[in-house]
């Protein structure tokens, strides 16, 4: 049974189209190359440059707000051109093009500015990127192709943190250093995206979009979409920022100069359920897996809420990971599966945008827990809100039974 269940699995990787294999590649490489940057910034930012712990979170919510502001207009942008690689190449170029300011920059002001045009990238490419994958990957094999990218993306943000840190021992801490080489690998994936990407023709019969984010192109997408965005944002809501998880390291005694491992250790896990959690949802209900992934969530806030030791806590980072796995690929999965092929981009930007307020709420919400009430409430606030997820899984489930069957039917695929 393990043997037929490896080479089922074998099989889907070989049947997923290449440039799937090739999109999840490009994350990995842009992901590698930001999270090494990423992982040191802000101590470069306090200890080199002088700033303060402010203009630090200044700096990253101001990023991370323009990112899923500008992901809403990007994927309308590819409905209405009927193209969806030129914008990831603008995306990844944009990124790419600001990593050699990071080593050479002055002052907190340049820094800002190479920040804030790499979060413009980022927003540009994503809900291209994902309308691209859904257009290139049959049906059938929908759930794979989002699962793989998701687990290839997954593994730059664990290869990257580790790099920083073998980088930073291998030059004496010399930050600028380190911010040259993670340059290469971001040139390397606009390269992998320019040239090793054919983007399908759009199919002739397929309806020209002339205002995507009007009132009747978004009625258009249907109740089963936004059905799917619903749960969603109220999951989002339940999964903050995975910064409280470090916290809840800290808080039980583990070392700062081991904090970075409570993300790697999220990450690998995360990187290793993704694929394979993407194979499972081809095959079974997507809601009926995704419920699995949030009932994940629950068990991982009971653990963190009410451990007191470091095994503990390493216990809940892992079931966090493994939520993540069973549910970021398969959301993505279902926004294909339900929207309009013309209109791929439109929701794909409108699920990034509202999720993504939604976590940024959801982590200023479970801020204001922690320091009230504790960690135990900001833990258990989220358990209580995942619950809530899982119920409207359970209504989608009765009214809309299609939602989550989708992927038996190959119609809507470009070809």
């Amino acid at each position: 049974m393990v043997n037929q269940g490896a080479k089922s699995r074998l099989s889907r990787l070989r049947e997923i189209p290449r440039a799937v294999w090739a999109l999840g590649f490009v994350s990995l490489l842009m992901d590698t190359s930001s999270e090494i940057i990423h992982a040191l910034l802000p101590v470069y930012l306090v200890t080199a440059l002088g700033a303060s712990m402010v203009t630090v979170g200044f700096i990253e919510g101001i990023a991370e707000a323009t990112a899923s502001i500008t992901k809403v207009f990007s994927g309308a942008i590819s409905d209405w051109l009927g193209k969806r690689k030129l914008l990831a190449v603008i995306g990844y170029g944009l990124a790419a093009l600001t990593k050699p300011i990071f080593p050479l920059a002055p002052s907190v002001g340049w820094l800002f500015a190479a920040r804030f045009i790499d979060r413009i990238g980022k927003g540009i490419r994503g809900a291209p990127r994902d309308a691209l994958i859904a257009d290139i990957t049959p049906a059938h094999l929908r759930g794979a192709s989002f699962g793989l990218r998701q687990s290839l993306d997954t593994a730059g943000a664990f290869i990257g943190p580790a790099l920083a840190i073998a980088l930073m021992w291998l030059t004496a801490n010399n930050f600028r250093t380190v911010f040259w080489v993670a340059v290469i690998p971001g040139f390397l994936c606009v390269a992998l995206l320019v040239f090793g990407i054919e983007e399908p023709e759009r199919p002739a019969g397929l309806r020209k979009v002339r205002s995507p984010l009007s009132v009747v192109e978004l009625k258009r997408l249907g109740a089963a979409y936004w059905f799917v965005v619903g749960i969603a944002v109220v999951f989002s809501l339940a999964r903050f920022s995975e910064a409280f998880l470090i916290l809840r390291a800290q808080a039980v005694g583990l070392p700062v100069m081991l904090v970075p491992l409570v993300l790697v250790l999220m990450n690998v896990v995360y990187s290793l359920a993704a694929y394979p959690a993407g194979v499972l949802s081809d095959r079974v209900n997507r809601l009926a897996l995704l419920g699995i992934g949030f009932g994940l969530l629950v068990a991982a806030d009971l653990v963190l809420a009410f451990t007191n030791g470091l095994a503990g806590v390493a216990v809940g980072v892992a079931l966090w990971g493994l939520h993540m796995g069973f549910t970021q690929g398969l959301l993505a999965t279902l926004v294909a599966d339900t929207a309009p092929p013309e209109l791929r981009g439109t929701a794909f930007g409108m699920f990034n945008l509202l999720s993504g307020l939604s976590l940024m709420v959801a982590s200023v919400l479970a801020g204001e827990l922690w320091e009230r009430i504790g960690p135990q409430g900001t833990f258990l606030a989220g358990a209580v809100l995942t619950v809530l997820a899982l119920a409207g899984l359970a209504a989608a489930r009765r009214i809309a039974p299609e939602v989550g069957e989708s992927h038996k039917s190959d119609e809507g695929t470009m070809k």
